[in-house]
């Protein structure tokens, strides 16, 4: 009869099957493994994500600073455009009024000759600021009177015009002559508006 020892088949199974068998110990160390690598692990993304970030922070602040150096660039050459532009104005304001104040004398003169009537003389005119005075003779006085009233029609004069004197003398070759004196102050229609007054800050 033939014996067949199944115990130690048994035993061997049995060795066997705890070999592969897991102690609570070895589960706790590979999960606290696992969670240090995983750990470890997103830790390195985080860090080489706030590594990407703060390069692209860098490169917009390189790119900030250039875009500002151009834009003072930019900034300073306009100003002096600007400052040029303003000083070429009151260059040309400053042209303007000195050529209208040029053809002023030259239109007083002329309105001064249209105005004289008949038998009335001129012997002085001068200027002083924007009021003139004229000295001369005139036959009577009516005549002296046209005279004032065509200074008055005028535009280049202000109404009135005043008779500072005026003295009746003998001549014993044209008889009796009014020596006057007159005062006729400027009315430049060519000078540019006087802007009007403000009224005060707050």
């Amino acid at each position: 009869m033939i014996r067949i020892n199944l115990l130690a088949v048994e035993r061997a199974k049995a060795k066997k099957a705890r070999s592969f068998t897991i102690s609570p110990a070895h589960r706790v160390t590979i999960g606290a493994s696992l969670i240090l690598i995983v750990t470890v692990l997103g830790i390195g993304w985080w860090f080489m994500s706030l590594r990407q970030k703060s390069a692209q922070i860098d490169a917009d602040l390189v790119r900030a600073e250039s875009e500002s150096l151009q834009l003072r660039s930019v900034l300073a050459q306009v100003q002096k455009f600007e400052t040029r532009k303003a000083q070429l104005t009151q260059r040309v304001t400053l042209i303007e009024q000195l050529r209208r104040g040029q053809t002023a004398p030259v239109h007083v003169l002329d309105e001064v000759s249209k105005s004289l009537p008949e038998r009335v003389w001129l012997s002085e005119m001068k200027q002083t600021g924007a009021d003139f005075f004229l000295q001369g003779q005139a036959v009577s006085l009516p005549s002296l009177s046209d005279f004032v009233s065509n200074l008055e029609a005028t535009k280049w004069f202000i109404k009135p015009v005043e008779i500072l004197d005026s003295q009746v003398q003998a001549d014993a070759k044209v008889g009796d002559l009014v020596r006057f004196s007159l005062k006729a102050t400027l009315n430049n229609p060519e000078a540019p508006p006087v802007p009007p007054a403000g009224r005060g800050g707050k």
